[in-house]
């Protein structure tokens, strides 16, 4: 039974990864079309790195289920060893691109958190919030130790500046608080999208990602421009999705528009496609 449940999570994780890429347009992101606001990777760097990853999975599926019954925080200082491989087996793949690495993060911790559940309540059937309370618990004081307390001024790695600047948490924030933008916001939006018929899958997940860009405070697009930015891609999400986004004809040419702006202006809403993969993934578990 544990390598039925190995296969079948790391395989949910490793289709989240393509799914989140293949889905397109993406304004100002890796997609089918183009190479978004990005010179240095394309859609087959993502490809590439997607495959590097598969062993990945398979570990922090096999670490949750070892862990299980014991300290959670304990399962997540095992993660680091086995996400630092993978971060090494992720750059090899791609030429030294970090095409994952946010993914290799919260997608590992969700491999890791759902095998762990599912050993301890012996249910083949996976419960998100069970899976997010497990995460949050796995996680607790993470922003208090890395971001609140950071003692070092030199040297800051891009999410430590974006804290010390702005306050921003961004994933950190969000794994520790177990995902609440995607429980309360994309993952509603995306199975109530399913329930429609007359959306393809494709247009689902890019109308599940505006959703995210409408409210998510992307780390991504605030290290690359500022607040500022920020509050202007909430608003041309927002925007988008009032005109029907992709489920009509007016919304499918802002989309276009927009994706074209956005690769001018060398705006990238990476944090936003990240969640959108968290968001896949909870729903392809459930």
């Amino acid at each position: 039974m544990a390598e039925q449940w190995i296969q079948t999570i790391s395989q949910k994780a490793l289709l989240a990864l393509l799914y989140e890429v293949s889905a397109s347009p993406k304004p100002g992101l890796v997609d089918r079309f183009n190479q978004g606001a990005h010179q240095d990777m394309d859609f087959f760097t993502f490809m590439a790195s997607s495959a590097a990853l598969s062993n990945y999975f398979n570990d922090c599926v096999t670490e949750g289920i070892k862990f299980s019954g014991k300290d959670p925080k304990q399962l997540f200082q095992a993660l680091r060893s086995i996400g630092i491989k993978a971060e090494k087996a992720m750059f090899a793949a791609t030429n030294n691109v970090n095409t994952h690495k946010g993914l290799i993060f919260s997608l590992g911790i969700i491999c890791a958190a759902a095998s762990c559940c599912m050993m301890e309540s012996q249910n083949k059937i996976i419960d998100t919030e069970k899976i997010c309370t497990k995460v949050s618990k796995m996680t607790q004081g993470l922003c208090l130790k890395e971001l609140t307390l950071l003692k070092k001024t030199v040297n800051l790695t891009y999410g430590e500046k974006l804290y010390v600047n702005y306050g921003l948490k961004g994933i950190r924030g969000e794994v520790e608080n177990g995902f609440p933008t995607v429980r309360n916001y994309s993952l509603p939006v995306l199975k109530k999208l399913k329930s429609l018929s007359n959306i393809s899958i494709n247009d689902i997940y890019v109308q599940t990602l505006f959703h995210l860009m409408a409210v998510n405070e992307d780390t991504n697009i605030v290290a690359r421009h500022n607040l500022e930015t920020l509050e202007r891609v909430h608003l041309y999400a927002q925007r988008v999705l009032d005109a029907g986004g992709m489920l009509t004809q007016e919304g499918v040419q802002m989309i276009d528009k927009l994706d074209k702006e956005f690769i001018r202006r060398n705006i990238s809403p990476g944090g936003s496609a990240d969640l959108l993969a968290v968001t896949i993934m909870f729903d392809l578990l459930s």
